[in-house]
């Protein structure tokens, strides 16, 4: 029965790797429709979502079943439960990729932002992609410098979503009302998929270490 247990925690691990490699594949794709105003890649992300959210709703009824059969404890315990969690902020991120593909599609064959900001989002969207790979990484390895390094692309996303901000809100902002709220919109989907990264990576590294504190700031 333990050799059928640690089996089972195994699939967990392996599936949530593999729907973090296609939350990867969604934030590529949807960055690069966003960027160029590709209605077809948008619309393979928006579909390619239900894929995503089908497998971690597979994940969670195996994780359901573990737990009512198995009676996991301690570490154990910990592993499941945070494989629910991880799934539910992995579901998320494929749908802060679908939002983004869904402002490409709505201002289709226009793009979504103006000029004067499309370097910003090109910047965010490559971090974005960034950080994805280097999640699912993460939840195949569990290599710990991967959760820092998540966290350090974060905080440059974070910057960039602030940058947005003050230029949405400058008396130097040319844009109409429509370019004002699709920049905030996108900048604040690009935000959340980061942040939802950023919490996982903190799950993998409690689970690894059994250390839930704010690592040192890296110029400390």
């Amino acid at each position: 029965m333990r050799e059928v247990f640690q089996q089972e925690l195994a699939e967990v691990q392996d599936r949530l790797a593999e729907i973090a490699r296609l939350v990867a594949i969604s934030i590529e794709k949807a960055t690069r429709a966003f960027n160029k105003s590709d209605v077809t890649l948008a619309e393979e992300v928006i579909a390619d979502d239900d894929k995503i959210d089908e497998l971690t709703v597979q994940l969670d009824e195996l994780a359901i079943t573990i737990l009512a059969r198995q009676q996991p404890v301690a570490r154990d315990l910990r592993i499941v439960v945070s494989a629910l969690r991880i799934s539910a902020s992995l579901e998320r991120m494929g749908d802060m990729s679908t939002h983004i593909s869904q402002l490409a599609r709505y201002r289709f064959p226009d793009k979504v932002i103006p000029k004067s900001l499309r370097p910003t989002f090109a910047e965010m969207g490559a971090l974005d992609v960034k950080i994805a790979n280097m999640l699912a990484e993460l939840l195949t390895t569990e290599d710990m410098a991967l959760a820092e390094a998540i966290r350090n692309e974060d905080d440059k996303v974070d910057a960039l979503h602030l940058s947005v901000f003050d230029a949405v809100l400058g008396e130097t902002w040319k844009g109409q009302a429509a370019d004002t709220v699709d920049a905030t919109l996108a900048s604040r989907y690009h935000e959340r998929f980061a942040d939802h990264a950023v919490s996982i990576a903190k799950k993998v590294q409690y689970l690894g270490t059994g250390d839930w504190q704010q690592p040192a700031p890296a110029d400390a």
